[in-house]
């Protein structure tokens, strides 16, 4: 049997289990992290199989394809939510590949900045043109008017979230 075909039970099927233990709210944030968690896996999967090639490595080229003159480690780590020694060692292992250089910055000769090379950026744009034909797939059974209801809420989702970090936990 294929291993896709098995559906692992995940924490928002064990929650509608039993839903008087939860309220709506938890198994809405269970329901978006299963769904962030499919799509995550799939594309992992698709890069690794299509371009032997990682998510990180695949989000460290996206960054670097927005900034035509680079970025430094410690912007890419930043940008990445990474620390600096995975960013360290992922661009060692790019450059490696002849897909991304690094170059001391005019300013500070300690401080590398990383850019992509011709043969980094046309991998690149083939894998990100590749994905978002995945992701469309990924999202193929939704109408335009679904994607623009998810938005709109997920958009007030980020609001809301954003508003409760700010204001900080009251309870313990």
């Amino acid at each position: 049997m294929d291993e896709r075909s098995i559906v692992p039970l995940d924490a928002e099927t064990k929650v509608a289990e039993r839903p008087s233990d939860h309220k709506a709210e938890l198994r809405l944030w269970l329901r978006m992290l299963t769904c962030t968690t499919l799509i995550e896996n799939e594309v992992r999967r698709r890069l690794r199989d299509s371009f032997d090639t990682t998510l990180p490595r695949f989000d460290l080229l996206a960054q670097l394809d927005r900034a035509p003159n680079g970025m430094t480690l410690g912007e890419l780590s930043r940008r990445m939510m990474v620390t600096n020694g995975n960013i360290t060692g992922l661009v060692g292992r790019l450059a490696d590949q002849g897909l991304v250089r690094r170059r001391p910055s005019p300013k500070d000769r300690r401080v590398q900045i990383v850019s992509l090379t011709g043969e980094g950026r046309r991998l690149f744009r083939t894998m990100a043109r590749v994905n978002a034909d995945w992701v469309g797939e990924l999202f193929a059974d939704l109408s335009g008017r679904d994607i623009e209801t998810l938005m709109t809420l997920l958009a007030k989702t980020k609001a809301s979230v954003r508003r409760a970090m700010a204001e900080g936990s009251t309870s313990p």
